[in-house]
């Protein structure tokens, strides 16, 4: 089955031929949504869970994730002419004072893997800017990572700026980053830790369900 040879692409990371395999899939008449979710979405799992286990690391992940977003951007056309939403909208960035990307950028991989909207607000973003964001482009979740405990304090300035904006209730905080636990976590009242980029997708995809 063609989604099975895509699934595999992904996971090896081969953009040629995934690229190859999904134009195929749009030639035979196969659904946009079908190519994505039972092709390119479920190897991008398959690699998440892996990644969850340690049976892969960083450069598989992000090589996979480079194959997959390859692979929909063949395929966001379709999606819109088919109409298909995507399951829901976050905005990611790394705090104020904090250069770090790597995490941020695997989870935004994840998220997107898993048909999220993600905006990427990049690094050093203010709690503002964050607020701001997710006012304007009324994602249903903030994601702040911090890799330094230095910048760890501007999560919580982020929460209380969405408690200011009179948007804390219609949005949910994620955090996460090296430094970060669950209970940092709670005592700043964000909604939630996770301790990877594979967890966050799939928490994002809890709240936004």
């Amino acid at each position: 089955m063609i989604f099975e040879d895509i699934s595999a692409k992904v996971q090896a990371g081969k953009s040629k031929d995934v690229v190859a395999l999904v134009q195929q899939a749009i030639d035979e008449g196969i659904p946009a949504q079908d190519i994505l979710n039972k092709g390119l979405v479920d190897g991008m799992n398959v690699i998440g869970e892996k990644f969850k286990n340690n049976e892969v690391f960083v450069p598989e992940v992000l090589v996979a994730a480079r194959a997959m977003n390859k692979g929909t951007a063949l395929l966001k056309p379709l999606l819109a002419a088919e109409g298909v939403k995507a399951n829901g909208k976050v905005c990611i960035g790394t705090v104020q004072g904090d250069l770090h990307d790597i995490g941020k950028n695997l989870v935004k991989m994840m998220m997107e893997g898993k048909g999220l909207e993600v905006i990427d607000l990049g690094t050093d973003v203010s709690p503002e800017t964050f607020v701001e964001t997710a006012k304007n482009e009324n994602c249903q979740i903030i994601c702040c990572s911090a890799l330094l405990t230095t910048t760890m304090g501007v999560m919580a300035d982020v929460v209380k700026a969405a408690e200011a904006a009179g948007i804390r209730d219609q949005v949910k905080i994620m955090i996460g980053g090296a430094p970060v636990t669950d209970a940092f976590c709670q005592q700043i009242g964000a909604d939630a830790y996770t301790p990877d980029a594979a967890s966050a997708a799939d928490k994002a995809l809890e709240f936004v369900a």
